[in-house]
């Protein structure tokens, strides 16, 4: 009996990290879709959080090669009425949030003008 229970705390403990991936990934989601509407960008949330991994994906595996690469795949991916400092912002705002592994691709360019 003992055993029975051990292993049954065993295998909630394994599963509580699963199950609470989900909701971790929704509040972050829910946050950057706060910041971006603080920059005046709207639209769904999904979709924006989708485009903003979709941008660390990229950078990953080297489609971009660096944030003014992303900044390009985002203009074209983002409303039209969006300006060039929105796309600025939302690449700013994602890369920390979504990928922080990348936050030297954003650092690199402050370089480069300074």
């Amino acid at each position: 009996m003992k055993s029975r229970l051990i292993a049954g705390l065993v295998s909630a403990l394994v599963a509580l990290p699963i199950a609470a991936a989900p909701v971790a990934s929704a509040d972050r989601d829910t946050d950057f879709a706060a910041q971006l509407h603080g920059f005046g960008i709207y639209g769904q949330r999904d979709f924006n959080a989708w485009l903003a991994k979709i941008t660390c994906k990229r950078l990953t595996t080297g489609v971009d090669a660096d944030a003014r690469e992303s900044a390009v795949f985002l203009s074209q991916n983002l409303a039209r009425t969006t300006t060039t400092e929105q796309v600025w912002q939302f690449l700013g705002a994602g890369i920390p949030l979504y990928c922080p592994e990348h936050t030297a691709a954003l650092t690199a360019l402050a370089g480069d003008h300074a």
